[in-house]
């Protein structure tokens, strides 16, 4: 029997390679080569053709265009970030590690649907029916009437999807589900790539809204081919510790919607419930003011969130150590720099670690301001004011650039009871705004401004 030919598809842009190479000759990442069966060529029309539809060349003006209509799921920190609900015809990815709990709140999400009237479809490729069931009865979803099919077919599904039409479809997951047009096996990027076609036009077309529940890799990348997430429409991310309660999803890209939008859930007996103030969760609970903590504003997405930035400065060896958790570990490096130099305030012989309070990961520069003091204030040992907070990018040059929306920022600590803050000039409010009654705002332009200041507060 003559053997099968086989080729190597690159995992990260889908190109393919007559043999093994260490660098994919596409794109030139790295060990991304994966062997795959080669497909034959058939002399029949092309298995996309009945997707594709014929149109005319339209002026952009004449084109009809009317909003987005929105379904909401039940689950308002969900709903907050797909951008206000599910969207009709939409595909959305979901991807998180295992455990995480994006079955749960998938099915949590299908019953609150199903309830409101929508027709719903749960299509399980990696529990059987009587699974889902029991998960169900652990959730209290008693007497839900979402419909569940046990299958990882893609014909056997899209026939179910256009004899049922249901509103909202989840398939979990897509890594399991493989098409008889393929002979490679499910989860393969030749499989996860004709599959997540299929199921997209057909969304497409019907108007049915379909979830799709991706694996992760060991780095936390969705797994499968990167033409996976510019396929779908909206792409979203389950993050959390598995010790801990508290889940967050983040919107990496959103057609209808803000990305870097962040959903906040915690973990329950009855399943994922939202929080609806999450700067709570970001905040310790301290009797008394302690040295090395300094409280900040992040941005995640439209939300404006407190966090607390602690610092602990030790003496160090001969190489000290710098590490950050939740911050970019060469913008602490860089901070330190700009502290010694700028600011007179000298580490290079002290250990310096930083965290991020419950686990949130603070990408944006903005938090520069609220390490350095949190640095200093650990260094000297003396806490910070009761209801300090601070906010601000800082310079090589040592000067404090503005932060993006501030007056949002500083609208949100004054709704928290906050009474002292340091942030840019630029930043200032206007005098006399009732909006931040009982927050004094102290304005700085250099980063000696804002350690001069935080010693006569303290």
């Amino acid at each position: 029997m003559a053997k099968d030919k086989t080729q190597y598809t690159c995992s990260e842009c889908g190109g393919s390679s007559p043999k093994w190479l260490g660098k994919c000759p596409h794109c030139n990442a790295w060990n991304t080569l994966v062997e795959t069966v080669a497909e034959a060529a058939s002399p029949s029309k092309n298995r996309f053709a009945s997707l594709a539809k014929t149109a005319e060349v339209t002026a952009l003006a004449d084109i009809d265009a009317t909003d987005v209509q929105r379904t909401p799921t039940g689950h308002d920190e969900l709903d907050r970030v797909l951008g206000g609900g599910i969207v009709e015809g939409g595909v959305v990815l979901i991807g998180g590690d295992p455990g995480i709990g994006k079955s749960t709140l998938l099915l949590q999400a299908l019953d609150s649907l199903q309830r409101a009237g929508l027709k719903t479809l749960y299509v399980t490729g990696e529990e059987s029916g009587a699974q889902v069931a029991l998960r169900a009865r652990r959730l209290g979803l008693d007497g839900s009437q979402v419909s569940v099919l046990a299958e990882i077919q893609l014909e056997k599904i899209l026939a179910t999807l256009e004899a049922t039409r249901p509103a909202i479809a989840v398939i979990d997951s897509i890594q399991t589900v493989y098409s008889e047009q393929l002979t490679s096996a499910p989860g393969s990027v030749a499989q996860v790539r004709e599959c997540a076609a299929h199921l997209t036009r057909a969304a497409k077309a019907s108007g049915t809204a379909i979830v799709l529940v991706g694996h992760v890799t060991k780095e936390g990348a969705l797994a499968g081919p990167r033409v996976l997430e510019h396929m779908v429409d909206t792409v979203l991310y389950f993050e959390g510790d598995t010790h801990s309660s508290f889940r967050l999803i983040r919107a990496i890209k959103n057609r209808f919607g803000a990305v870097n939008e962040i959903g906040v859930f915690a973990m329950t007996e009855k399943g994922l419930k939202g929080v609806s103030n999450p700067s709570a969760i970001f905040l310790s609970q301290h009797s008394e003011p302690v040295p090395g903590s300094c409280v900040m504003v992040t941005l995640e997405g439209t939300r404006p969130m407190l966090v607390e930035i602690q610092a602990l400065v030790d003496s160090g060896g001969p190489s000290p150590r710098r590490l950050s958790v939740g911050l970019e570990r060469d913008r602490l490096a860089m901070l330190l720099a700009v502290l010694h130099r700028h600011a007179g305030v000298a580490c290079m012989d002290q250990d310096v670690f930083v965290n991020a309070v419950g686990g949130v990961r603070i990408s944006e520069p903005a938090a520069d301001l609220a390490v350095m003091l949190a640095i200093t204030s650990s260094l000297r040992g003396r806490p910070l004011p009761k209801g300090f907070l601070a906010f601000g990018e800082v310079g090589l040059a040592g000067e404090v650039r503005p932060a993006p929306r501030g007056q949002e920022r500083l609208k949100e600590a004054a709704k928290l009871g906050f009474s002292v803050a340091v942030v840019p000039k630029a930043n200032l409010p206007k005098k006399n705004d009732k909006a931040f009654e009982g927050l004094t705002v102290h304005g700085v332009d250099r980063i000696e401004e804002a350690m001069e200041l935080a010693r006569s507060l303290a």
